[in-house]
């Protein structure tokens, strides 16, 4: 058992890959600038990474007309992160790089009322054939990272008391991930990693450091990150804005059993409720139409009657954008963001949603709050969940608390019970 660096030394360490990883400094002399290291601690440092396989050696820089420095590359693909991200009606499972690119990803129809034992066979025999498409085996991957739908505690990735998810509840999904695997597992809502794959993905024109993501689906949830990083708050469940009170009126009852939910009024399941109402009434002939032929009308059939200028529908969706909007005009004058991101199925239903949220925060928010703040759609698709779940991992794997647990073993594959005290080192059989 090798004996654990100091923190010192672990950030040390820490700063010297991110500083490779981000791009930011590619060379010895580079890095020693950048952190003010002098040359004999920075070549002590970065063999420490090149024996431990993190980094290694590339070509020589062009002559400036001192020594050449030998370029230092972080190795993407010394590992594999296994990610998912599970909905109501369906999960997206997908391989990643040790840079959070997605190399292969795959949808499945799959109902996350059915229970932990069932979605999560399907899940991880996923993950397995997914794995196997990139040409890498067990020994390849260096964590796990799952996005659920519901409430979860981030220090034991337990679900808590999750709203559409029963059977759920305290189920140990870390322990069971970590049998299957052999790695590390890490668990979050599944909002808070669609945030943080939008922070850590390139190509944004300004700075995404105050970011509020709201996601519209068959529920509604929201991921808040500060100065770039994700804030979950004290156990783990910062931004559930789906179950705020928006509504006195004590027949509308949300899947949480509470009364006067947002998400019971104007998400997905909320619009599907009122679109079959009109159908069944006869106001609306599309979605009678839609009714007859496929025998239920879903929160997609509404989006898709309002598109085609069905007045019932479109007030639907007014109405709801103007629920969404007011809750976030409250969000915009407490927390004061920088960018609004929209996500999720129902975000996508048009440009007279998104105008109705978008006028409505303007409209609902102080003058001061709305000044330089931007509403924009999500730019990242189903993958973005998936490039927050490697992220999750990889700052986990990556922060003092974890990176000394395994950096002179070289991978934290096969190493599953990291999250215990101690340095955790298991031989893989």
């Amino acid at each position: 058992m090798t004996e654990e660096p100091s923190a010192e030394l672990l950030e040390s360490y820490a700063r010297l890959l991110d500083l490779v990883r981000s791009g930011a400094a590619d060379t010895r002399p580079a890095l020693s600038y950048r952190t003010g290291l002098g040359r004999t601690a920075i070549t002590q440092r970065t063999t420490t990474l090149l024996d431990a396989g993190l980094l290694e050696e590339g070509d020589l820089n062009p002559s400036t007309g001192g020594r050449q420095a030998r370029t230092l590359r972080f190795r993407r693909d010394a590992g594999r992160v296994l990610t998912a991200e599970l909905g109501a009606t369906g999960y997206t499972a997908g391989v990643t790089d040790l840079m959070g690119t997605v190399l292969t990803m795959r949808h499945c129809d799959s109902d996350i009322a059915q229970g932990p034992d069932p979605v999560l066979d399907d899940v991880e025999a996923t993950l397995h054939d997914l794995l196997g498409d990139v040409g890498s085996t067990l020994d390849d991957v260096w964590g796990v990272g799952l996005g659920l739908p519901g409430p979860v505690e981030f220090a034991t990735a337990r679900p808590s008391e999750p709203p559409i998810m029963p059977g759920w509840n305290n189920y140990p999904v870390r322990e069971r991930l970590t049998r299957r695997f052999e790695a590390p597992v890490w668990v979050d809502n599944e909002v808070n990693l669609l945030c943080l794959g939008e922070l850590r993905t390139p190509g944004w024109s300004g700075d995404l450091g105050d970011l509020l993501y709201v996601k519209i689906g068959t529920g509604i949830g929201a991921g808040i990150s500060h100065g770039g990083r994700l804030h979950r708050g004290a156990q783990g469940c910062a931004g559930d804005i789906g179950h705020a009170a928006v509504s006195d009126d004590s027949g509308v009852v949300c899947r949480c059993g509470k009364t006067g939910c947002l998400e019971a009024v104007a998400g997905g399941a909320a619009l599907a409720r009122d679109g079959d109402a009109l159908a069944r009434s006869g106001a609306s002939p599309a979605l009678a139409a839609v009714l007859r032929e496929n025998g239920v009308v879903t929160g997609a059939d509404v989006t898709a009657a309002a598109g085609t200028g069905d007045h019932h529908a479109v007030q639907l969706l007014v109405g709801a954008g103007r629920r969404i909007g007011a809750m976030l005009a409250t969000m915009v004058n407490f927390y004061n963001p920088s960018t609004i991101l929209l996500g999720g199925k129902v975000a996508g239903a048009g440009d007279l949603f998104l105008a109705t949220i978008r006028e409505t925060i303007y409209r609902r928010s102080l003058p001061l709050s709305t000044r330089e703040l931007r509403i924009e759609k999500a730019r990242l698709g189903e993958e973005g969940g998936l490039v927050g779940a490697s992220y999750m991992v990889l700052d986990e794997l990556f922060s003092i608390r974890y990176f000394g647990k395994w950096l002179h073993a070289g991978s934290p594959s096969g190493i599953p019970d990291m999250h215990s005290s101690g340095n955790g080192l298991v031989q893989r059989a």
